[in-house]
């Protein structure tokens, strides 16, 4: 009796439990009519085309954008470009979600309606309007960075009707009135401007102005985390120009230099400081001779500032485009006598240089091989040999024979070429000198 009773209980549990494995093991099918028939996945954005077949918006948009002008399924031409949200199939895939949920199924969230390119041209024409009223033009503004943070498609639709010319304008009328009253137009213009990079060329040129530079410079001293961190994202696009004078510019504001090597020396973001590096990179390199007087003033007055320490002691550890970055930066600094003095002069700065040789990137070791090479072939005259005797003891010769084996520009080869004969002159001197003592390094390698 009791034998059979326990019997009937294990048959119950092995039952139970086939049947909670044959749960968990089904497959979950997704309705068919739920899911877009481009991509085949579930629709989050269901939207009606004028033929009747409805798609997930994304993928419609794509498909329209690439220049197709009918139904991917019908094939018919559409009559209307702009697709219909399908409310009704949309709260039908919500409740399904929900139902599904222990399967692991998220519901969609209820997408927001996209604006129109008259509601763009709309807001815009009213921002023009006000654009001298600074508090109601703040307000405009931060309503298209709202509207711009909610979509790809919105971004594309302020892009592709003026937005960057509109809001340019904006801050160089900002630019002539500010003060700490107004000062959060200002900072809302600039944070919305980076939300539409890169901008066009008119808009530099508006931003390229003296007021609105020097308005830049004044967010970089004295604004907040995130006003700097906006200033030196549009200041680095602006500086991407072919017209060196904004250097020139920026070399006669006081704190403009200053402001980026601080944003260097006192990282916000990796991002921040990638941005400040190209800023740099700009000022100190350029390929017009007609600015080349602006440039060594600001190799100079970078050097100055310290700079050539901070790059070294960031190259030591950090990641590969900040390296790759902080190489131009120095490469254009060395470009100047004061920059080769102040490299070769710092103990870190060969040990780095030649431990960064093919072991990064492409685009670092040719940075490194061009700040070796300037150093080196004016080295005799400047400083003696000692760096090449350095370089020498730490493997530089090997480095850059394998370079020349494994393949580079021929920019780079010339370099490294010439620079492999001014160490072979100094190999002799090298055998002689006892190896290089490292604790007399300001901070180990």
């Amino acid at each position: 009796m009791i034998s059979t009773w326990r019997k009937r209980r294990t048959e119950k549990r092995v039952a139970k439990r086939g049947l909670v494995e044959d749960i968990t093991n089904m497959e979950l099918v997704i309705p068919r009519h739920f899911t877009c028939p481009i991509s085949l996945d579930l629709m989050k954005d269901p939207v009606t085309l004028s033929t009747g077949i409805t798609y997930d918006r994304e993928n419609i948009e794509k498909w329209i954008e690439a220049g197709n002008q009918t139904c991917p399924i019908t094939n018919q031409t559409l009559r209307n470009g702009e697709p219909i949200p399908n409310h009704s199939i949309r709260k039908m895939i919500q409740q399904w979600c929900v139902e599904n949920k222990d399967h692991g199924i998220e519901r969609i969230p209820t997408p927001r309606i996209p604006v129109t390119s008259s509601e763009v041209v709309e807001l815009l024409a009213k921002i023009s309007k006000e654009i001298h009223d600074l508090e109601l033009c703040g307000e405009l503004v931060s309503k298209v960075k709202k509207l711009v943070n909610e979509s790809e498609r919105n971004k594309r639709c302020f892009v592709t009707n003026g937005t960057a010319q509109v809001l340019s304008a904006a801050f160089v009328a900002f630019s002539e009135e500010i003060n700490m009253r107004n000062a959060s137009t200002g900072e809302v213009i600039l944070s919305t401007l980076t939300t539409i990079l890169p901008l066009d060329g008119e808009s530099k040129l508006n931003l390229g102005s003296i007021s609105s530079l020097r308005c830049m410079v004044w967010f970089l001293k004295n604004g907040s985390l995130s006003s700097r961190r906006n200033a030196v994202f549009v200041l680095k696009d602006i500086l991407k120009m072919e017209e060196q004078d904004k250097v020139e510019i920026l070399l006669g504001m006081e704190g403009a230099l200053e402001g980026l090597v601080k944003l260097v020396k006192e990282p916000i973001c990796p991002t921040t400081t990638k941005a400040s590096l190209l800023a740099i990179y700009h000022m100190v390199n350029s390929s017009h001779l007609s600015s080349s007087f602006a440039n060594k003033k600001a190799q100079s007055r970078f050097v100055d500032l310290g700079l050539v320490e901070l790059l070294v002691e960031m190259l030591v550890d950090c990641e590969k485009s900040i390296c790759e970055k902080a190489l131009g930066v120095l490469d254009g600094i060395c470009s100047s006598i004061e920059g080769r003095k102040r490299a070769y002069s710092y103990a870190l700065t060969v040990p780095v240089l030649v431990k960064k040789l093919l072991r990064v990137s492409d685009l670092a070791t040719e940075f490194s091989v061009s700040i070796l090479w300037k150093i080196g072939k004016n080295e005799k005259r400047e400083n003696g040999g000692d760096v090449l005797v350095e370089a020498l003891k730490l493997g530089a010769f090997q480095k850059l024979l394998l370079l020349l084996q494994v393949g580079c520009s021929e920019t780079t080869k010339e370099k490294a070429s010439e620079l492999l004969k001014l160490l072979n002159v100094h190999r002799d001197r090298a055998e002689c000198v006892d190896s290089l003592d490292f604790k007399s390094l300001k901070r180990p390698f």
